[in-house]
């Protein structure tokens, strides 16, 4: 938008999100949908667990979607640790950080089935940086933490 303001022309693009709402349907039919399908029910197949924090006041009758964001600085010494679990463990510092993220919550619920939503990026080709157009989807992480369990 900058460059368009600043009366640049730009260079026509090589698609455009319709191509890739396409390509995404394609993609999405026949054995890949069913196989995948399959997946996400079973994984998510049964009663899923609402999280149950303790919180100061019940839980609304009609959900509400207004929050807060904290912003923080890991100090340098955890950060290190941090990523010294992820190498000894052969985990990414996202798989890391999660895990910890859902201990917190079943400590703090007391419950071992906690379910995690996280933002996906949906821009698996290079054709696709410079298309205006929403690719985020946000994919559902089911994480078992057991009370038994160490935490690597």
């Amino acid at each position: 938008f900058a460059r368009l303001y600043g009366g640049e022309e730009l260079p026509a693009l090589r698609i455009q999100y319709k191509d890739y709402a396409v390509w995404q349907r394609e993609r999405l039919s026949g054995e890949e949908l069913k196989r995948q399908e399959t997946y996400w029910l079973e994984r998510f197949g049964g009663e899923l667990p609402v999280l149950e924090l303790p919180t100061d006041d019940a839980r609304p009758a009609v959900q509400r979607f207004e929050g807060e964001s904290i912003g923080f600085d890991l100090p340098l010494e955890v950060e290190a640790r941090v990523r010294q679990i992820a190498s000894q463990t052969g985990a990414t510092l996202y798989m890391v950080l999660l895990a910890a993220y859902a201990t917190l919550l079943s400590k703090y619920s007391g419950q071992e089935d906690i379910i995690i939503g996280t933002p996906v990026a949906g821009r698996p080709h290079a054709d696709l940086e410079q298309v205006i157009g929403m690719f985020v989807g946000t994919l559902a992480l089911r994480n078992e933490v057991k009370k038994e369990a160490t935490f690597l």
